[in-house]
């Protein structure tokens, strides 16, 4: 067995992460995830990207970068997962609309808000009540599983999570086929259902309530009720929270989506199907998921939590969302376990072994749990995330 790798120190990881950060740097107002793999700005990363500039003390760019995340909304609230001021003109081929896409992604500008505002940044109102509309678009518009109460996606690409092993229920292909796959998510942006503006609200052939979306509605909304007092959009992140709590699965110890995966793929142990930890009320949720977190047999590798559980069929440490560490959700995974468990060794466990992988992997978009390699994009942006897990003096 290889040696420990060494925690790197702190001013390696900001030295590191500040020359990423810089390099993807856009004067258009945001960070590129990768400047050559990856030019377009994406909603959720940017989100995590206005975390990283304000770790790094810019709060002056971590502000632009949220507002740039949230320039692109329309007057439904609903908010595209990717922006093109590079070239407005190249979004019009696949998405049918100039300048940005058709379709959204995780709300994560709740969560930065309210953590931008405990320390202390100033927000301008107007940023304010466009997060609020945004979550409300997924809350109060967007259509919802009718047995589960569960928000409904109508794109894979929605829930960030592409190629997971929980969308081959809907894939049909056993094994995984990506060839395919490919091919089914390109024909089902011809099939959402949108409102009077082009608003995405609902897709008949991916009926899909993924618990991880939810989860995370769930946590935005709820942290951004934190900082505008709005008693309506706290209740909302409640409800949404028990009927996440409805869908955990004590046999696989997981949280399980609704609608067109609930009958098989949807139940596949995965990093996104435990992010329900963020809002659970569910001590037998709760203990369950913990201990998986840190057995490393299911999903505790030497650097970084796994993206799916060691012991799947579907476990694949190299290939893409198939098995990897995400350093994103290694981030909301370390939120979820410090509050449940806020004086417990796990949360210094999913930081400390998620900084050595992505200090390993060369600040990459994804990496090998149990070796390190990075892979993907290298560097991406998003991996900054780990001076927030960065927790020494």
């Amino acid at each position: 067995m290889p040696a420990e790798p060494a925690n790197p120190t702190s001013e390696e990881l900001r030295e590191a992460v500040l020359s990423v950060m810089e390099r993807a740097w856009s004067p258009l107002g945001y960070t590129a995830p990768n400047p050559v793999a990856y030019p377009w700005m994406w909603l959720w990363d940017s989100c995590f990207h206005s975390l990283v500039w304000h770790a790094l003390g810019d709060g002056e760019r971590a502000v632009v970068e949220l507002e740039s995340a949230l320039s692109t909304i329309d007057d439904s609230g609903f908010v595209p997962h990717m922006g093109y001021q590079l070239d407005p003109q190249r979004s019009v081929e696949l998405w049918g609309r100039r300048g940005a896409s058709s379709i959204s992604q995780p709300p994560m500008y709740g969560h930065v808000i309210a953590e931008l505002s405990r320390a202390g940044v100033v927000l301008r109102e107007e940023l304010l009540d466009r997060a609020a509309r945004g979550l409300r678009f997924f809350l109060d518009r967007r259509v919802r599983h009718l047995e589960s109460e569960l928000i409904e996606v109508v794109h894979p690409w929605e829930t960030g999570c592409d190629d997971s092993p929980r969308w081959d229920g809907l894939a049909g292909s056993e094994p995984f086929d990506l060839k395919r796959w490919r091919e089914l998510k390109n024909r089902l942006l011809a099939r959402i259902v949108r409102g009077s503006a082009g608003e995405p609200l609902a897709n008949p052939d991916c009926a899909a309530a993924p618990c991880g979306f939810n989860a995370l509605v769930a946590f935005n909304a709820a942290e951004l009720a934190t900082v505008t007092a709005d008693r309506d959009l706290e209740v909302a992140a409640c409800e949404l929270a028990e009927a996440l709590d409805q869908q955990f699965d004590v046999q696989f110890r997981t949280w399980a989506d609704a609608g067109v995966l609930s009958s098989g793929s949807g139940r596949i142990r995965t990093a996104e199907g435990l992010l329900p930890l963020l809002v659970s009320r569910s001590e037998v949720a709760r203990r369950s998921v913990l201990e998986e977190l840190v057995d490393p047999d299911a999903y505790c590798a030497r650097y970084g939590p796994r993206g799916v559980h060691a012991e799947e069929p579907a476990y694949d440490p190299t290939a893409y969302w198939r098995g990897p560490v995400w350093p994103h959700l290694s981030y909301l995974l370390w939120l979820a376990v410090r509050r449940v468990s806020p004086e417990g060794s796990a949360a210094r466990l999913v930081g400390n072994s998620t900084t050595k992988g992505a200090m390993a992997s060369g600040l990459a978009e994804y990496w090998d749990g149990d070796r390190g390699t990075g892979l993907g994009a290298i560097p991406q942006s998003w991996t900054g995330l780990v001076l927030l897990l960065d927790r020494r003096p």
